[in-house]
């Protein structure tokens, strides 16, 4: 095909540069073909990144700064670099914004050749998938290291402003706050601009002490010298002006219109949504009243993450942290009640808690390892200290196992042989129960206690996993009927009755099956590692996974984890009990390609699973 001179000195350009070098001749002469080339001089910010037309911008010469709606530097690109992309794939209107560092051409690809281009080959869609996750992690980093400095006024304040007007009498604004069960009242006038302020405060102050009566109209008692901030400003500034004016509510306006009431009772519940606070104040705590007051604000923490752009990883680590904090405080409770254990014990945390990838809706697995010299006397201690611990976390909001996998359950509070026994019985005798058993009891974690008895019991484990070809062909065989809800046409599979109707269920059907695969990779191996990605990894680093395939796991397992998160969040936040079960038909035709693609990569894993570990059934 023949091409214009212009055409070609672009496509031979693009030929040099990752990921247009993996594209055919036919889709990069396409690319070539489809490219708008503009001018910039040194300086210029506005117009470069236009969100309402995104595009692919490509430095052909020159230095731009890509830098986040604070001013922060998220990337500086040279010639062959890339930005524009985010809004591309996520469909949102990142307000990131452009700065030209040097005059420079910039190439530019419109959104639906670049969706094209995408669809037509793997290489070039992973290549900016990995880059905007990459810039993701760097922001999240950030936001991790800043997170209580760097908050908006706006991520606090949510419920609109409850407003009157200055001719209201005392006694209709005191009915209104009742009503609407506020401390304050922002008085407007007729242009609806702030132009006053009556609290609690001064009702009574200026109207019980003063004995003016109901009738007294507001303009005569508000404050009118009024301190207020923008949703904009930093959580930081507003409370810096509310120490220093000593005030508990302050207005957030916008062109001198209210559009939300900050008080100091948001900027606690803030803190509180911070993971290191909350961790700090369960270990406060001597008694489970005290912890289940401090775990309601683990819902506000999932938000709080969620909003902060935190990884699913991030989070599932983070949620982990706080379940493991509130079980050491409940056996240290359970310890200063009953005393001090007759022989060394372990908590042994299963399934969610033991890979560290907890969400809203995670329910108890544990159990107790406790050592051999243990008398059938000494039980009584145990299993009161295990009904303490149990109690206490279904009173903190973890549910009790619906299965009975606890310690309070004679089966799963037992003494290192015993534990031995059982799970060299699971492996060496593969049943059905002993396979379902596997992808809870197979993911554990020492919480609290002795060590080496953890040690000495996995170390058992892995040693009789490892290249156990009858245990690890059942153990596939099981795991792969569970498979990703395609079907034949690549149209999703989704639920056609009941309560969750036209919904997926995005645990059973997405993320277990690769913690399944990471699994059974790491018995395979005698690996130690409990968590998904690092089993990944692992997989990896013993050449049973590719690189590559190990990115795709990794990158699905993320994206996964992260719908259902956001879901989960949103569940929070209108009051509905989170769960798995997410409507396809919500999202954006994008998020509906990548999730396609995401199970995909399942059911390529799971193919591949098949080949290297069911030939011990055959």
């Amino acid at each position: 095909m023949t091409v214009s001179v212009e055409v070609a000195a672009v496509r031979d350009f693009l030929a040099e540069c990752t990921p247009f070098n993996e594209l055919s001749e036919e889709h990069l002469t396409l690319a070539a073909g489809h490219v708008q080339i503009a001018y910039y001089r040194a300086g210029e910010s506005t117009g470069i990144l236009d969100y309402s037309n995104p595009k692919l911008l490509i430095v052909r010469s020159g230095a731009f700064e890509v830098r986040n709606g604070e001013g922060e530097l998220l990337d500086r690109v040279e010639p062959g670099g890339y930005f524009g992309y985010p809004s591309l794939l996520t469909g949102d209107a990142i307000t990131n914004q452009a700065v030209v560092i040097e005059d420079g051409l910039l190439y530019q690809i419109d959104a639906d050749t670049f969706q094209q281009l995408r669809s037509v080959n793997r290489s070039f869609d992973r290549f900016f998938n990995q880059a905007h996750a990459k810039r993701l992690r760097h922001a999240v980093r950030f936001r991790e290291q800043n997170y209580q400095l760097t908050r908006r006024v706006g991520d606090l304040s949510s419920r609109e402003p409850v407003t009157a007007r200055p001719d209201l009498t005392v006694a209709e604004v005191a009915e209104i706050m009742t009503a609407q069960r506020v401390s304050s009242v922002m008085v407007i006038d007729e242009r609806q601009q702030l132009c006053g302020l009556v609290t609690d405060r001064d009702l009574r102050a200026r109207v019980v002490a003063e004995r003016r009566g109901p009738e007294t109209p507001l303009s005569e008692i508000m404050t009118r010298e009024l301190t207020s901030v923008s949703a904009e400003s930093l959580v930081f500034e507003a409370l810096l002006l509310m120490t220093e004016h000593n005030i508990h509510h302050l207005p957030v306006t916008a062109d001198g219109q209210p559009v939300a009431m900050l008080t100091t009772t948001d900027l606690v519940k803030a803190q509180k949504a911070d993971p290191v606070f909350l961790i700090g104040e369960i270990g406060h705590q001597d008694s489970v009243e005290g912890l289940k007051g401090v775990s309601r604000d683990i819902p506000e923490l999932l938000r709080s993450l969620i909003r902060a752009e935190a990884s699913a990883d991030q989070i599932g680590r983070l949620l982990t942290t706080v379940t493991d904090a509130l079980t050491r405080q409940l056996i240290k409770q359970a310890v200063e009640k009953y005393g001090e254990p007759p022989v060394p014990f372990a908590w042994l945390a299963f399934g969610s808690q033991g890979r560290r990838d907890q969400t809203a809706i995670s329910d108890q697995d544990n159990g107790m390892l406790i050592g051999d010299a243990v008398t059938q006397g000494d039980d009584e201690y145990f299993l009161a200290v295990a009904n303490y611990v149990n109690d206490g976390l279904d009173a903190c909001g973890y549910k009790y196992c619906p299965g009975e996998i606890m310690a309070s359950t004679l089966d799963w509070r037992q003494p290192l042989v015993g534990w031995k026994k059982q799970f060299l019985r699971w492996i060496n005798q593969p049943s059905s129960k002993a396979l379902m058993h596997a992808s809870i009891f197979f993911d554990m974690r020492c919480v609290y206690g002795d060590q080496s008895l953890f040690d000495d019991l996995q170390a058992t484990v892995c040693d009789a996993a490892r290249g156990n070809e009858i245990f690890l062909a059942n153990l596939t065989a099981n795991a792969l009927k569970l498979t990703p809800p395609m079907g034949f046409f690549k149209n999703f599979v989704v639920e056609h009755s009941g309560e969750h109707k036209n919904t997926l269920d995005v645990k059973l059907r997405g993320i277990m099956p690769i913690n399944d695969i990471a699994r059974i990779y790491a018995l395979s191996i005698g690996s130690r590692q409990v968590h998904t990605l690092e089993r990944l990894q692992e997989a990896v680093s013993s050449k049973l996974l590719t690189l590559k395939d190990s990115r795709n796991l990794t990158d699905a397992h993320e994206f996964i984890s992260r719908l259902r998160l956001v879901h989960q969040g949103e569940q929070l936040r209108d009051g509905v009990k989170p769960d798995n079960h997410l409507n396809p038909s919500t999202f954006s035709s994008l998020s509906r390609h990548q999730l396609r693609d995401a199970f995909a990569v399942v059911n390529n894993a799971q193919s591949a699973l098949r080949v290297k570990f069911t030939h011990g059934l055959m």
